[in-house]
């Protein structure tokens, strides 16, 4: 089969992209509004950019009215009316349901860290509290806003930020800064409703050397 993605429909887009890029991490991105209201909403088109400087990036969609969802609301530059900053708390097995419940579409200002029963944590360098649950922290302040169709709905949206702080719960890390995969838990999406676990791993080395004999 050969496709021309502009032949086909939004939908059909989708579910070719989150079928074939798996398994994805999943940000559970935590934000706050300019008037102190908190909002926690989960993003699986979401990677690491670089370590210098120490950046990541996450992906929200526009609503299907084609307006800013809240986290792309929240954490768009204070020059555009918003924070500038967000918290990315890796999603981990330990709430993974409080992480799909975060999907909920609220209504703006109503905090899904009630909704879930997730508990806050102050950050240490931004706005937005982190979740307290969560192993790995990454306090950001946002660079960049690309926007891929404004006002379309189910637009693409990059928000790309700068790692200022990072929380890492005792026993996560060592001290050379290698994370225990063991410990850390966590949790990737698939396609529809399914998500993987990462317990299962195995080494291979890099270059020729991974050929064999």
């Amino acid at each position: 089969m050969e496709i021309d993605p502009s032949l086909i429909e939004l939908q059909e887009r989708y579910k070719l992209l989150i079928g074939a890029i798996v398994p994805r991490p999943i940000a559970l991105v935590s934000t706050v509004s300019p008037d102190g209201r908190y909002n926690l909403a989960p993003f699986s088109f979401y990677n690491g950019i670089g370590s210098d400087p120490m950046s990541l990036l996450f992906c929200p969609s526009n609503s299907p009215s084609g307006t800013e969802k809240d986290t792309l609301r929240n954490a768009k530059p204070a020059s555009e009316g918003g924070v500038g900053q967000f918290v990315v708390n890796v999603t981990t097995e330990a709430y993974e349901r409080q992480m799909a419940a975060a999907a909920e579409d609220l209504p703006y200002g109503e905090s899904e860290f009630e909704m879930t029963g997730l508990e806050r944590a102050p950050s240490a360098r931004v706005r937005p509290d982190r979740v307290a649950l969560a192993p790995v922290c990454f306090e950001c302040e946002t660079t960049h806003v690309v926007r891929l169709n404004p006002g379309v709905p189910g637009g693409g949206n990059v928000v790309i930020g700068r790692v200022v702080h990072v929380f890492v719960r005792d026993g996560v890390v060592d001290e050379r800064y290698r994370i225990d995969p063991e410990r850390l838990r966590a949790v990737g999406r698939m396609a529809g409703l399914t998500y993987v676990r990462t317990r299962e791993r195995f080494d291979i080395p890099w270059g020729r050397e991974a050929l064999g004999d």
